[in-house]
């Protein structure tokens, strides 16, 4: 299984951005995606997992500003980022089946 993040970028504080991540190269639906962040010198956290039945949950930090969601494509996620804060500045990383990791792509929010 090959994961493919995109939608990264630069935005200013109150912006939006909206991520994907696509797994390739598996014969089953996965059900359990997740995004994960990392910001400098910080571990790794958990940022939103949508599993199986297309539940949801979200890292305190961002509820309420960022929703997970299924693509209509197989295998793809999405993250709606909205109020985008300076401290949302990480680098976003896609875990598919609880096992696959993405190469990740940067957020950066800044005016």
């Amino acid at each position: 299984v090959q994961l493919q993040a995109s939608g990264g970028g630069l935005v200013q504080p109150g912006g939006s951005l909206r991520l994907s991540c696509a797994a390739r190269r598996s014969t089953h639906n996965i059900n359990a995606m997740a995004w994960y962040r990392q910001a400098p010198g910080k571990q790794r956290e958990l940022v939103a997992r949508i599993t199986t039945g297309d539940n949801t949950n979200y890292a305190d930090p961002v509820k309420g500003r960022f929703t997970i969601s299924r693509a209509n494509i197989k295998n793809t996620i999405l993250l709606q980022m909205n109020s985008l804060k300076p401290e949302d500045t990480a680098v976003y990383y896609c875990l598919a089946a609880n096992t696959y990791w993405g190469q990740g792509t940067l957020v950066t929010v800044s005016s």
